[in-house]
């Protein structure tokens, strides 16, 4: 099992891990910084250091088996031995922007509160696929968004039990994915006052981090299906 650091801070850069298995699937580390692509939003990267001075770029970070988070790194790398004590910091500019971005599309969420079929967080652009008959007002989306970006809600994640969830399956708006039955404990995210949804996901402090945004593209990609893409304006 990595212990996974990201999931009580976020804003972390990096640590000091132990090295507990080196395969062809990648290096596990008993903690890491490093987000594993999940929800919709790619594994993180970045550079693991060896106490040589040695530094070896982690390309992605994928789940495995249970609790193991892998990362991997390019097929010529020199692998670390396992024991060795190794850092690894992440490529933040990129982890900063997926969590401005994965935040901005829980806004999204509320603003066109229709079920979630699908979404990809991207650095710049993100989605969401909406189970939707209806056209989308882009001016009306787009100033609800910029409204709720300069609110400054606050943002926080706690857990819940999954008979609490169980029992509030309103929580729930994603039809494509949902948190696994028996999971024991669910975690929430909660952006005060506007949303409330389970997430995994690395977020914001508060939603004026995501800074002005804008709608970018509307597809329709069947009669129950409209993807609507938002965009980083600054």
């Amino acid at each position: 099992m990595t212990e996974p650091l990201f999931r009580e801070d976020p804003y972390l850069r990096g640590c000091e891990a132990r090295v507990v298995a080196v395969g062809a699937d990648g290096i596990e580390l008993d903690r890491t910084v490093f987000y594993p692509m999940g929800g919709g939003q790619p594994g993180d990267s970045g550079v693991l250091s060896r106490a040589d001075g040695t530094r070896i770029p982690i390309l992605d970070t994928r789940h495995g088996d249970g609790e193991r988070i892998l990362h991997r790194l390019a097929a010529d790398a020199a692998l670390p031995q396992v024991g060795e004590t190794v850092s690894v910091e992440l490529d933040w500019a990129r982890r900063y922007a997926h969590m401005r971005m994965h935040t901005c599309l829980h806004l999204l969420g509320t603003v066109l509160r229709y079920g979630v079929t699908g979404g990809s967080v991207g650095t710049e652009r993100s989605r969401l696929d909406f189970d939707m008959r209806d056209g989308v007002d882009r001016e009306h989306v787009d100033a609800c968004l910029n409204d709720l970006v300069k609110g400054d809600h606050a943002v926080r994640t706690f857990w819940i039990t999954q008979k609490e969830l169980d029992q509030r399956p309103d929580l729930i708006r994603t039809l494509s994915v949902r948190p696994p039955p028996g999971a024991g404990r669910i975690r929430l995210l909660e952006i005060a006052g506007v949303d409330l949804q389970p997430c995994g996901g690395t977020h914001v402090a508060r939603t004026g981090e995501i800074g002005p945004v804008r709608l970018g593209k509307i597809e329709k990609k069947g009669a129950h299906n409209r993807r609507v893409y938002v965009e980083l304006a600054g």
